[in-house]
């Protein structure tokens, strides 16, 4: 599986909701076959039929653990107070393959404030409780649910892509602009504490300048590609 053919399966957790709905549209368009997940395989059909419309191209819906075990690339896009348990159900069918961690520990109704779990980050929590057979790479915390949604909009902001393997974030790197998004590598796993606490300020930002979806973006020209 290469994340250039026409043919990625991509696995939405969490799919149904605003943020994972958002890259199935733009992942879908790009020309990947994608599935979007939901602990009610029902929800998870009729969202797939309303987003295929949308995108003009056919999306899948099944329940999660159906979703986990059909994608090459698996795609957590769930709540933070469903994080471990969402964990525990993809664990049996992620072996070998790369799992986006796109969670963000927010903790009502202090989401304005940053709060780190214990192990650091939500994505750390992610590649210690799943193993170093998967691939945990996290990115697209800081991107609006509502700009995603809109495949008209170009969105004018970066991702920050972490993982402990290269190839993994090269490819997700890769995803990042298929979805119309510069994506950046900044480093092993324990670098998503960054893009993790930055979300917490851009509610903030959002909410005290009135802006709808602020973002960030990396400054300066890359002469040379991460390597490690």
């Amino acid at each position: 599986m290469t994340t250039e053919s026409a043919k990625t399966r991509i696995s939405i957790i969490g799919g149904t909701g605003a943020l994972g709905s958002g890259l199935a549209l733009r992942w879908a368009k790009a020309g990947c076959q994608v599935t979007i997940g939901s602990r009610d395989s029902e929800r998870a059909v009729v969202a797939a039929v309303e987003l295929s419309e949308k995108a003009g191209v056919m999306i899948a819906g099944s329940k999660n653990n159906e979703a986990a075990e059909a994608g090459d690339i698996v795609v957590l896009t769930v709540p933070f107070g469903n994080h471990q348990d969402t964990l525990e159900l993809v664990k049996p069918y992620v072996a070998g393959k790369i799992v986006i961690d796109v969670t963000v520990p927010l903790m009502p109704p202090k989401v304005r404030t940053v709060q780190l779990p214990e192990a650091g980050s939500a994505a750390k929590a992610s590649q210690l409780f799943l193993g170093e057979d998967v691939r945990v790479v996290s990115a697209f915390q800081n991107i609006a649910a509502t700009h995603l949604a809109d495949l008209d909009h170009h969105i004018d902001c970066d991702v920050f892509v972490c993982g402990n393997d290269p190839a993994a974030r090269a490819a997700v790197v890769e995803l990042a602009k298929k979805a119309g998004m510069k994506g950046w590598q900044a480093g092993r796993i324990d670098n998503s504490a960054v893009a993790e606490a930055l979300t917490s300020a851009l509610i903030f930002i959002n909410a005290h300048y009135k802006i709808d979806g602020a973002g960030i973006r990396v400054t300066g020209a890359p002469l040379a590609t991460e390597t490690h």
